[in-house]
């Protein structure tokens, strides 16, 4: 499950990139989140030596997205998240029609879902899910000898209020740390969209 820093990260991007908010407070963060303000701050402490951030008095302000974004991309650990993993026999679009409700889509299918079109084809689906929707994901997509297709990734509580599709920061921290030649296509298209 990402960490709590990085849930502070997607919130702030989330807020900046998709809404364009550009000030918080730490405190806010600390109370929205039920972390300790000791968190925050040591949340930002990269992103305000880098200058990707400002800190005044009472806020700090998101001088630089991009970096912000670019930083998230690079610490993001994608694999450490996979809880379920296999190969099915079906096309993308097949095997995200048969997904449970209240799963949210990642990576190519939350382009795809959000946008309406995909700058490439991709072969791989990845989905966030909580432990109890697992057990209905592994019923519909039995494991299955071969190159993994699907793929099911942990669930935080807060990734809930974006469903059904990741944020667009999570989204591309999710494609910059995937190897297939397509991801590269949509992170470019992404971008264009966020900037």
């Amino acid at each position: 499950m990402i960490s709590k820093k990085e849930i502070i990260w997607r919130e702030i991007l989330y807020q900046a990139l998709e809404n364009k908010k550009f000030d918080f407070t730490q405190k806010e963060l600390a109370e929205k989140f039920k972390v300790s303000l000791s968190t925050v701050f040591n949340a930002l402490k990269v992103l305000r030596q880098s200058g990707a951030i400002r800190v005044t008095g009472r806020y700090f302000s998101v001088q630089d997205a991009e970096k912000f974004l670019y930083f998230w991309a690079t610490q993001r650990n994608l694999k450490r998240d996979i809880i379920y993993q296999t190969r099915v026999p079906a096309g993308v679009r097949e095997i995200e029609g048969l997904m449970p409700p209240d799963i949210i889509f990642g990576a190519m299918s939350a382009y795809m879902k959000k946008y309406g079109s995909a700058p490439a084809d991709y072969d791989k689906v990845y989905v966030y899910a909580d432990e109890e929707k697992l057990a209905e994901i592994e019923k519909r997509f039995p494991r299955q000898k071969g190159r993994a297709n699907l793929y099911v990734l942990e669930k935080d509580s807060h990734l809930e209020k974006f469903r059904p599709v990741t944020p667009d920061a999570q989204t591309f921290a999710d494609l910059w740390n995937l190897e297939d030649w397509y991801a590269k296509e949509f992170l470019k298209k992404l971008k264009e969209k966020m900037f």
